[in-house]
Order: C-alpha cells, then sequence, then structure tokens
C-alpha cells in the first residue's frame, strides 16, 4: 500500500444510486442511426437529475432543429 493510501479511507460515495440522464446531440451520417459525423462539434446540453428535465431540454433542441434532418438529439442515461 502507498503512503497516499494509507491516509485516504475507504469511502462510501452517497451519490451511487442516483440517476443522471445527459442530453446531447450534433450532426449524424444516418438518421436513423447514432453514429455522428463529428465528436469534436457535438452540442452537450447538460447532465440532469431527472429524465423530465432533460426531456424538457432534450425536447427544445430537437425542436429547435426539426428542420435539418440530418441533426439528432438524444438522451443517455449515465448511471
Amino acid at each position: 500500500m502507498s503512503a497516499l493510501a494509507e491516509h485516504i479511507p475507504d469511502r462510501q460515495f452517497d451519490q451511487e444510486d442516483q440517476p443522471l440522464f445527459m442530453v446531447m446531440g450534433g450532426e449524424v451520417h444516418d438518421p436513423r442511426r447514432a453514429e455522428f459525423v463529428d465528436l469534436d462539434a457535438m452540442d452537450m446540453r447538460g447532465v440532469f437529475a431527472t429524465y423530465d428535465e432533460a426531456f424538457t431540454v432534450w425536447r427544445g433542441a430537437a425542436q429547435a432543429t426539426v428542420d435539418r434532418a440530418f441533426i439528432k438529439y438524444m438522451i443517455i442515461r449515465l448511471r
């Protein structure tokens, strides 16, 4: 055991069971799939504690780009 590890107590993280939802989107190669053209150009809208919050943000982003068939937004559950 390293000297540093001896001074760091074992911790139980109190948020292990907290669900997190990320909203992200960008240009895809095929609108029927989720393969993005440029990962550096992804639009990250944020991480949210509830699905309802994420859904509201997703809906706004999706509606704002409804005329652009190759732009796709999605909600991803992180935990």
